[in-house]
């Protein structure tokens, strides 16, 4: 590549191959996680169903239910603003596939950018998802929709404070603002000490994402399925697809804020092997917790981040500046 090549905004060699390699984790992860989901629920709960579909382990129950999304009609509410109506899974979806750029897999070059403020980037990203929920309760001309909605901008607004600040604790611990940059500088005994902000980042992620039990936005019980309601077919998919992406998201980066990423035994040959293990028992974590606890109602879930999690965050990013004084 020569210099006319850069000026004119040419990409490096090797963009497209990384670019490639995340569209394509990015298709098969969630998908992954949505079969494995079925599964888990299906084992916990003796559900007799997505055990047969297709015979062996139920093998085809992700592709039944495939299936089924294509076949249902996609219908739009006469008062509905059609455009927004529209655009909202998309707008919903598309923040998660950005994200998946900017986490390393392994060592070297194995990420889709190196960002030099990732973890401001990643987590800048991961709100504008929450307008996708906004737009499509808003526009669907429906109450039900539209208190859905609110219900889950305010869940974002209370768990966005204890995610930023259980972040800002590792930051702090590596110095620098970088995802590979924060793996490079970790050390294993930063695990013990950086559990209290690992439990406070990955339940607020939960939270944002309205996984059980914090899924009181889109309480069938209460208000039908929340910002989704009118929402039916591939759009509705789009959706459920997204909050797969987003469990695949929030564990990734669960785990290389805290639990070392792609450090492990042979990292240099292994280390995308690791990363994939620990982002996988972490989906596996959202998976139980769905089956193992009862929903919190929606004063609950307020309550919770303000009186739990945020003072929970603030201790451990004390505790970081107390030891990195110590060290120092």
């Amino acid at each position: 590549m020569d210099v006319l090549d850069v000026a004119m905004g040419a990409p490096p060699d090797g963009v497209w191959g990384s670019v490639a390699a995340v569209f394509v984790a990015f298709l098969v992860l969630p998908l992954l996680v949505g079969q494995l989901e079925h599964k888990v629920m299906a084992h916990m709960q003796g559900r007799v169903g997505p055990m047969h579909a297709g015979g062996f382990h139920g093998w085809a129950q992700l592709v039944a239910d495939g299936v089924k999304f294509v076949q249902k009609e996609d219908t739009v509410p006469d008062g509905a603003d059609r455009r927004i109506f529209q655009l909202a899974p998309a707008v919903a979806l598309i923040p998660y596939l950005v994200v998946l750029v900017a986490i390393p897999l392994g060592p070297d070059s194995a990420v889709g950018q190196v960002i030099d403020a990732g973890i401001f980037f990643v987590l800048a990203v991961l709100g504008v998802g929450i307008l996708g929920s906004l737009m499509g309760g808003w526009a669907s001309a429906n109450k039900y929709s539209l208190l859905g909605a609110l219900r889950t901008a305010a869940q974002l607004m209370a768990y966005e404070l204890p995610l930023l600040l259980a972040a800002a604790s590792v930051v702090m611990a590596a110095g620098t603002l970088s995802l590979t940059g924060i793996l490079a500088a970790f050390h294993w005994w930063w695990v013990p000490w950086q559990l209290l902000g690992a439990f406070v980042f990955f339940t607020a992620g939960m939270a944002e994402l309205q996984r059980p039990p914090f899924d009181a936005p889109i309480a069938p019980e209460e208000i039908i399925f929340g910002a989704y309601t009118e929402y039916s077919g591939l759009r509705f998919a789009l959706f459920l697809l997204a909050e797969y992406a987003g469990i695949v998201v929030i564990s990734a980066l669960t785990a290389v804020l805290f639990l070392g990423g792609w450090h492990g035994p042979l990292s240099d040959s292994l280390g995308w092997l690791w990363m994939l293990l620990k982002t996988a028992a972490l989906s596996f974590v959202v998976i139980w917790a769905r089956v193992a606890w009862p929903r919190l109602r929606a004063d609950q879930i307020q309550k919770f981040a303000w009186t739990v999690l945020v003072p929970l965050a603030l201790a451990q990013l004390a505790l970081t500046g107390v030891i990195k004084v110590v060290i120092s």
